[in-house]
């Protein structure tokens, strides 16, 4: 081996133990608590900075120094963002992505905190725990490798580790301190955050902001290990760390210089994007957690304050109207988190990366720079410059379609660090650009007017994503994304034009600030801000149109008037506090508010006292039968309350608040017409496999017009699976499926259902931040039929009070309201997986009738359920299941006495 060679790999080995360090903390913290921590570079960041303050500036022992800011400083970090932060959200079990923007939250914070302590300069004067010879930082890493493994795998700790990953309330319920292990990897974790910040401090420049960056580009270490395998995760990192330095051996000329330079210096960023949009996902669980401005509306009296207080700024002068400049255009890049992350529910750490494109793009259309198009005026080449970048979108959109919660956040934030490293940070792209505001708006005041009709626009915008089918849709896809395709909404192309349009207004607004500061600087759209708007986003009300331009003018204003740092300190502590008010400050303030208003008497509706009347014992006769099947009901329909609701909150007319019913489509009481032969759904040998796992084994299934047809079985047998491969939720191994005549085997979800095949869930898909009669309307609006007067037939039918928020309704009401949402689209098969779980007796006489009502009007049902008596009463025929195939079929006497025998 050569002497270059032999000096590069050792300098490789250098920067890959340290990702590996990285890795092990990233692996160890994901398996005991189940989270990646985001914070992991902004710990290093912080322990660095102490361990420079105590043996630089105080004048400490350099062992001293370390063993206080590793051995005690560290570790106390991790206990304490444990207890204080991540274990209320655990005990909670709350979403994973609330859990992600806490620790996004965190990183915010001690970000912050590290610029008002230390201030935001560089320091390169950082202590050397170590040498620059890398067999002792090697040596660390595999002991410490090594240990962690052994721990893991062969101790009780190890095993109680797992236990509590995998099910942390049955961990608890099994013995185990889910507490006590989750605290052990939260320090471990720290620890190896806070040993990388000592060991790269020395060799990279010392700041708030770019060491925590440099840290989290190594993520893609522990996303190459799965989030499982420290011994892959220490490989990974060495491989990298060798290859990148290697590459610098590499000079080659021509156009292809500075791109294999751009390589050679960010490989950890390549591996980054690979590993996030390529490798298999990580952490696929749930979108964003529910926002509460989605249900309440913010008070028009805000809206009046803010017009107010955006027009102040046209009475300033000087400095300070310079500073205000900035607000409205931060307000227009923040509006696109609002569409993606409010509206579509889609995690986007990467707005800051559209945002820069759109000043950079602006300023070279108006420079004449950028290629095959000529020198535009500063207006036009902003136009265009938009119009370039919202299709770049689909960086992250076309990700966004198969990936969710942290596998989405990863390749989002992924998509942001390669452009800033490939793009931003470039000399031949970027050198020498000044950016002109248009003529006309030279001054600050005049451009101020300018940038408040552009913000009005985007607000118009926003509003209209908001309203509307659109709207509905959006709204749909981020409360219950399975649900919403199910119903029928084009999930896949929502979420391209929510990224789409986020992107484009991400333009705008970069390109408004490139204007505004007469140049492009790309420090103003690093990755580390963008995770700062993302918070400060997110904390302020994601759905709330008024939480942009609120959190613009909260970060522009605490960063011009108090020492840098301050801004992200707050929004930190906000992130932080997410997971206890989702819908950000507007839900706390409505909670303190009704929790100090005084307590009213309850009253009833004049209809709540007709019903009282007419339930009321009398003195002299017998009292009225105590069951709500023998509840007498009115004569007359009772008239709608005075918010709109007829019956009552669950319905008044019929047992479980579902009126009686003689008919479905038609004005009610036709005889059950002759039901034809010709199957409405027919499968044909399906077979479907996970791994090496056989959930169906070729089964045949046939599904007939005015015929409910019932399959029953153990759990294990297959019938959620085949339930799933019939309504396109999980596509077959081998087999086909059709409607009719037409083979829908390779159809998505939501385009059956706009052929007629509607299906309801297990466990009911509500979407909770919109009516009962919004939810209804998404199924009307998405799916088979068109009749306008579909919504309110199938509220009726349903008994259901329309203008109610779905959010917090009983079961049985959200299974009523799920049904009528499936049959707003009108369908021609509806698939039911248990229908009766969680519902009382009376409930389920009452979805018994529905369900015969429906099949006498020439539906084709189907219904997966565990209750016997109901099958026995509902179904035509049965199929019993087991073991992935059918064993059994026929009239529900026989076949179900024979599974009793």
């Amino acid at each position: 081996m050569s002497s270059l060679t032999y000096d590069l790999t050792l300098a490789g080995l250098s920067v890959g133990s340290a990702a590996a360090l990285t890795g092990i903390g990233l692996v160890v913290t994901y398996r005991a608590t189940g989270v990646l921590n985001f914070a992991h570079g902004a710990i290093a960041m912080v322990c660095a900075y102490v361990l420079r303050q105590c043996v630089v500036e105080w004048g400490w022992p350099l062992w001293l120094g370390a063993t206080v800011t590793l051995v005690v400083l560290a570790p106390a970090i991790g206990v304490v963002l444990e207890r204080f932060v991540f274990r209320p959200l655990a005990v909670l079990g709350s979403d994973p992505a609330q859990t992600l923007v806490a620790s996004i939250g965190v990183f915010v914070l001690l970000v912050g905190g590290a610029a008002l302590l230390w201030g935001q300069g560089a320091r390169d004067d950082a202590p050397e725990l170590v040498s620059e010879d890398p067999w002792g930082q090697l040596a660390v890493v595999l002991v410490l490798a090594v240990g962690v493994g052994a721990v893991i795998r062969w101790t009780r700790f190890g095993r109680e580790l797992r236990a509590v990953v995998d099910d942390r309330q049955l961990a608890v319920l099994g013995g185990i301190d889910a507490d006590r292990v989750a605290a052990a990897g939260w320090a471990f974790g720290a620890f190896t955050a806070g040993l990388t910040g000592a060991l790269l401090a020395p060799y990279v420049r010392l700041d708030p902001y770019g060491l925590p960056l440099l840290v989290m580009e190594v993520v893609a270490v522990a996303v190459a290990a799965r989030m499982r395998s420290l011994p892959v995760a220490v490989l990974v990192a060495l491989g990298i760390g060798v290859a990148q330095s290697q590459l610098t051996r590499l000079h080659p000329t021509g156009w292809g210089e500075p791109l294999l330079q751009a390589v050679g210096a960010n490989l950890f960023v390549v591996a980054l994007l690979v590993a996030a949009l390529v490798l298999p996902r990580v952490g696929t669980r749930d979108a964003l957690p529910r926002t509460a401005t989605a249900r309440v509306p913010t008070p028009a009296g805000a809206w009046i304050v803010a017009v107010v207080l955006f027009l102040l700024p046209l009475g300033f002068a000087g400095s300070d109207l310079h500073t205000s400049v900035q607000v409205p255009a931060l307000g227009v890049v923040l509006l696109s988190l609002v569409v993606v992350t409010g509206r579509g529910g889609q995690i986007s750490l990467g707005q800051s990366a559209y945002a820069g494109l759109g000043a950079l793009f602006t300023a070279l259309l108006a420079a004449g720079r950028f290629p095959g198009l000529p020198r535009l005026p500063e207006l036009a080449a902003l136009a265009v410059s938009v119009a370039l970048v919202a299709p770049l979108g689909l960086l992250t959109g076309w990700p966004a379609i198969t990936r969710r919660g942290l596998a989405l956040a990863l390749a989002t934030f992924a998509v942001g660090v390669g452009v800033s490293r490939f793009v931003f940070a470039q000399p031949y792209a970027t050198s020498g650009l000044t950016l002109d505001r248009p003529s006309g708006f030279d001054g600050d005041r005049a451009y101020y007017l300018l940038e408040l009709v552009l913000l009005f626009a985007a607000l118009l915008l926003t509003r209209v994503l908001r309203g509307g089918r659109t709207g509905r849709a959006l709204a749909a896809m981020r409360d219950h994304e399975a649900g919403a395709s199910a119903a029928g909404v084009q999930v896949p192309a929502l979420k391209l034009l929510a990224f789409v349009a986020g992107a484009a207004l991400a333009a705008l607004g970069g390109g408004m600030l490139g204007m505004g500061v007469r140049a492009f600087d790309p420090t103003a759209y690093d990755p580390v801000r963008g995770l700062l708007w993302f918070a400060a986003v997110v904390v302020l009300g994601a759905d709330s149109a008024l939480g942009a331009p609120a959190a613009a003018a909260l970060l522009v204003g605490l960063d011009a008037g108090a020492r840098g740092g301050v801004a992200a300190a707050l929004i930190g502590v906000l992130a932080v506090l997410v997971g206890r008010f989702p819908g950000g400050p507007y839900e706390a303030l409505r909670t303190a508010t009704s929790r100090l208003r005084p307590r009213r008497a309850a009253r009833l509706t004049p209809l709540g006292e007709r019903v009282r009347e007419r339930l009321r014992p009398t003195e002299q006769g017998p009292a009225l039968p105590s069951h709500a099947g023998d509840t007498a009901a009115p004569q007359e329909p009772p008239a709608p309350d005075q918010a709109g609701r007829t019956g009552g909150a669950a319905g008044v007319g019929g047992a479980g608040g579902v009126r009686d019913v003689g008919g479905v489509r038609g004005a009610g009481g036709r005889d059950k017409p002759a039901r034809p032969h010709r199957p409405a759904l027919t499968a044909h040998r399906l077979r479907a496999r996970y791994g090496t796992f056989t959930a169906l084994d070729g089964v045949d299934l046939t599904v007939l017009p005015g015929r409910i047809t019932a399959i029953v079985g153990p759990n294990g047998a297959g019938k959620s699976t085949l339930f799933h491969c019939l309504a396109g939720t999980v596509r077959p191994t081998d087999g086909r499926v059709r409607l009719g005549s037409r083979d829908i085997t390779r159809l998505p979800a939501h385009a059956r259902t706009r052929l007629g095949i509607a299906r309801t869930f297990q466990q009911p898909a509500i979407f909770p931040s919109l009516t009962v009669a919004e939810n209804v309307r998404v199924g009307a609006e998405q799916g088979r039929g068109k009749d306008p007067s579909a919504v309110d037939r199938a509220l009726a039918l349903l008994a259901l009070p329309g203008p109610l928020p779905a959010a917090a309704l009983p079961t049985g009401t959200l299974r009523r309201v799920e049904l009528a949402r499936a049959l707003a689209g009108g369908p021609r098969v509806l698939l039911l997986d248990e229908p009766a779980a969680g519902l009382d007796g009376a409930e389920v006489d009452a979805l018994a009738r529905v369900l015969k009502a429906l099949a006498a009007d020439g539906t084709a049902l189907l219904v997966v359920e565990h209750d016997l008596d109901l099958v026995a009463d509902l179904a035509d025929v049965v199929h019993v299941m087991a073991a992935g195939r059918i064993v059994a079929s026929g009239p529900p006497a026989r076949v179900l006495d024979e599974v009793g025998t």
